[in-house]
């Protein structure tokens, strides 16, 4: 467990709690599990943390020769929001940064994104992984996007964007699912030619699917990772 960041120590106690509006931002990037120490920050009046979820992994695509693939596309994680008064904090609190999910493989479904969290204040859900849901063959078929996670906790919380459906026209032809879309990022782009499905930007979004033609195959895309944003008033 690793603490976020030390206070200053430059005779702040003397300022007044509760008037002294924003002081400072302390972004968590990085998935795991961190801390929150209040005692950090002495002249600690509220803060406002703002919690992204991960986004689902893709799979990769294989096709047979003459044969096309694609595949509906990761769900983007959830978000929540909370303003807390530091006099209901803990001591120390628990900070989770949801990890994207995995790329699968040509044949296997993509990870979901983990969860982000702060304390048990604030939860937002993170995306599903997109499905290995169609195989090989020539004949048209659709498949279903992968369903959006559902809202978490907090004093705002909204779920992420569903994945992309898929679509064959015939052997040669055919869409891949985009990545579900986040609060604090972007889903994958769509793609109609032979390659792995397009990376999320941002923090949350969901990864495109793979797109296999004519004895070709393709890996799976990671989806972004979560973020943590807590806003700390004086």
């Amino acid at each position: 467990m690793r603490r976020l960041l030390r206070g200053h120590d430059d005779g702040e106690l003397c300022l007044k709690p509760g008037v002294q509006g924003l002081r400072d931002v302390v972004y968590v990037k990085e998935p795991g599990n961190h801390q929150f120490v209040k005692d950090d920050y002495p002249w600690l009046a509220r803060i406002k943390v703002r919690v992204q979820a991960a986004g689902g992994g893709a799979a990769g695509a294989s096709a047979a020769a003459g044969q096309l693939v694609t595949r509906p596309g990761g769900a983007g994680g959830g978000y929540s929001e909370a303003v807390i008064d530091a006099a209901t904090l803990g001591a120390v609190e628990s900070v989770v940064v949801g990890a994207g999910g995995e790329a699968g493989g040509t044949s296997s479904d993509g990870g979901a994104g983990g969860n982000s969290s702060f304390g048990g204040f604030v939860v937002a859900n993170g995306g599903a992984g997109g499905t290995a849901v169609m195989t090989s063959g020539t004949s048209l078929q659709c498949c279903s996007g992968i369903p959006a996670p559902l809202a978490g906790s907090g004093d705002w919380a909204s779920g992420g964007g569903g994945g992309g459906g898929c679509i064959r026209l015939s052997g040669t032809d055919g869409l891949a699912g985009e990545g579900g879309e986040s609060h604090l990022g972007h889903g994958g782009f769509q793609r109609a030619s032979n390659g792995g499905g397009g990376a999320p930007r941002g923090y949350g979004g969901g990864a495109a699917e793979g797109y296999a033609r004519d004895d070709s195959s393709t890996p799976g895309t990671e989806g972004a990772s979560g973020i943590v944003i807590i806003e700390l008033y004086g």
